[in-house]
């Protein structure tokens, strides 16, 4: 029987010397549903989110990727978990080496070595137009992109694979609203995957107009742990303090500007 929550956070605890970043943590994110992870600067959403690939581990606690425990996985066993996985990091964290072409088909020759350069290329190629940029852009050097540009290739990156999980962290840092616009309409967009099954996305960021309008649910990381977790309106209309308050600092900077 199919586990109706692609990730379970149970318990985690997760410590980087005496910084307790997490303490008790849980969080059920559905499978094929886009929820936003908010919260102040250094509550740990970025590591919430590397939890989840492996890159930290916590002291305590389980995380479920679709019903499996990857707590105890060694290296060999996560590397089949991060097959299903995009991950846009903050900075975008392009190779300055690689081309464009190169950098969108990296995962797929790490992930699939027996695919052919033919299929990686016509790939690239479509990844490039679904994130509205020209074929000849696969030439170019990260160097030669705008900041937008880059960002929408590391979306191409991490969407290449087409993954069963999108982890977005700050994906609409930094760019203009014209870009800002595309990027929300594609999280929007990305529902199901090439093969028909449904795409769990997981947002981390400030922006909270974009978060609005692309999240299904939010989920609020306060003093170490998920203080709340609903829809977008039960966020806007939450009777706790703290969601009240963060949520309602954001819509007025917004109004403001």
């Amino acid at each position: 029987m199919q586990n109706d929550y692609m990730i379970e956070f149970r318990d985690i605890w997760k410590a980087f010397d005496d910084n307790q970043v997490h303490a008790g943590l849980n969080l059920q994110v559905r499978r094929g549903e886009t929820i936003s992870l908010i919260g102040g600067s250094g509550e740990g959403k970025s590591v919430f989110l590397k939890q989840i690939v492996g890159l930290f581990k916590p002291e305590q606690g389980k995380i479920f990727i679709d019903g499996q425990d990857i707590v105890p996985l060694p290296e060999r066993k996560l590397f089949e978990i991060r097959k299903r996985i995009g991950y846009l990091f903050q900075g975008g964290a392009l190779f300055d080496s690689l081309t464009v072409a190169e950098n969108i088909a990296y995962p797929l020759r790490e992930r699939y070595r027996e695919m052919k350069e033919p299929e990686i290329r016509r790939i690239v190629m479509e990844k490039l137009e679904m994130m509205g940029l020209e074929p000849r852009v696969a030439d170019l050097m990260p160097v030669e992109l705008s900041g937008g540009m880059k960002k929408r290739v590391a979306l191409a990156r991490a969407c290449a694979t087409d993954p069963e999980i999108i982890l977005w962290d700050e994906p609409t840092i930094e760019l203009d609203p014209t870009n800002v616009r595309r990027i929300v309409a594609l999280i929007k967009e990305l529902k199901t995957s090439r093969e028909g099954k449904p795409i769990t996305s997981i947002a981390v960021t400030h922006d909270m107009e974009s978060i609005f309008q692309f999240s299904d649910r939010i989920a609020m990381l306060y003093d170490k742990k998920i203080l709340a977790v609903d829809t977008v309106e039960q966020m806007k209309n939450s009777e706790i303090e703290a969601v009240r308050d963060f949520i309602h600092g954001y819509m007025h900077h917004y109004t403001q500007r």
